[in-house]
């Protein structure tokens, strides 16, 4: 009896079909090491396996452990966990790593935001190549003064080349989700932007996208309070127009503002 969808979880399964697909898409090399993220019965992780040197099946559900352990190839090992938990630094000593996975509605965004933050620390993952939904994707390849331009895109942009490969209708999944899903490719590199510090770029970012709509000098107000600079002061340290929205601002422009206030280590 195969084990049924989790809501709990956010399970929606890859149809056999699909699977192939996004494995050509994927483009895997025989060499490569992979980490799967959320295998579940395993549509994906059998198709690729047998085609790379090495894969760490990540998977929080037992059942379905229980359900893929019987079928794997012997290149593959499974970890029971959930993703959040599991030791990228650990798992990439052997060598570079490669990311693939159909990541669960409820936990995108933390997982891209782990990833990163490995990347950040130096760990040696080349690509990532994910399964999310329509609307993550729209928000991950957002540019400046768009809707969906963001915090997420611009840490994402900030350290990845960011391609959409396939778009997957909710029939692609079982059960079927009520939204349309996206393939997208991060390719990881070092940042392609100098910055005296990336935590206060962050935090900058963070903070004045919570005042979007706002313009920049009124948006900026609380962060230049919490470290004793004048909005206005930064501003013009960053030759930047106080009047625009941050929503506008390129990545750049986010650096150079950045660049105006003092590190907090």
């Amino acid at each position: 009896m195969k084990p049924r969808a989790k809501k709990r979880y956010g399970q929606h399964f890859l149809e056999a079909v699909w699977a192939e697909r996004v494995v050509q898409a994927i483009k895997p090399g025989p060499e490569d090491r992979f980490v799967e993220i959320g295998p579940g019965p395993g549509v994906l992780t059998v198709r690729l396996a047998p085609r790379i040197a090495h894969l760490t099946a990540v998977e929080i559900d037992p059942e379905m452990v229980a359900a893929l352990a019987p079928n794997i190839p012997g290149n593959t090992t499974i970890a029971v966990e959930d993703f959040l938990d599991f030791d990228l630094d650990l798992a990439a000593r052997p060598g570079p790593l490669r990311i693939a996975g159909n990541l669960p509605y409820n936990a995108a965004a933390p997982i891209l935001l782990k990833l990163l933050a490995a990347r950040r620390r130096g760990v040696a993952l080349v690509d990532a190549t994910v399964m999310v939904q329509r609307e993550v994707a729209d928000r991950i390849e957002a540019r400046p003064g768009t809707k969906d331009y963001g915090p997420l895109s611009i840490v994402v942009q900030l350290r990845a080349s960011v391609a959409r490969l396939l778009t997957l209708p909710p029939g692609a999944f079982r059960p079927q989700p009520k939204v349309h899903s996206a393939v997208v490719r991060l390719d990881f590199h070092e940042p392609q932007v100098a910055m005296k510090d990336e935590a206060t770029f962050q935090a900058l970012v963070r903070s004045i996208f919570t005042q979007r709509r706002k313009t920049l000098a009124n948006a900026l107000r609380p962060f230049g309070e919490s470290r004793g600079i004048a909005a206005r002061d930064a501003i013009a340290a960053a030759a930047l127009d106080g009047t625009r929205r941050p929503e506008t601002l390129q990545l750049t422009e986010l650096a150079r503002l950045a660049d105006a206030f003092p590190s907090q280590e």
